[in-house]
């Protein structure tokens, strides 16, 4: 499920592997946010890692590098774990309510 931020087609995929490189990361799934101006912007639910400590700015500052400006997450979830299907694969749609206002 593409994420389509003002017209360009975001594979979520490709923000969840440039936060994987981040050491504090443990797991990362994006999802298309509705958003106004862009019509999507780019969320993301992350789960650390035992023991790692990491802020908003810290991951923010490391996907603008990894991703660009464009890519850079808008909004950022810190969770404990993601919802899996039977298979074990994310669910992404089970994500969208923690964006919600």
């Amino acid at each position: 499920m593409l994420i389509i931020k003002g017209g360009e087609n975001i594979a979520p995929r490709e923000i969840d592997e440039a936060l994987l490189q981040h050491p504090a990361v443990l797991e990362a799934a994006a999802v298309g946010v509705p958003d106004r101006h862009y019509g999507q912007e780019i969320g993301v639910c992350i789960v650390l890692r035992e023991g790692f400590a990491c802020t908003e700015d810290e991951l923010r500052a490391f996907s603008a590098n990894a991703l660009g400006r464009y890519k850079t997450p808008g909004h950022y979830r810190f969770v404990t774990d993601l919802p899996r299907g039977p298979s074990g694969k994310v669910q992404r749609l089970k994500l969208l309510p923690l964006f919600e206002a």
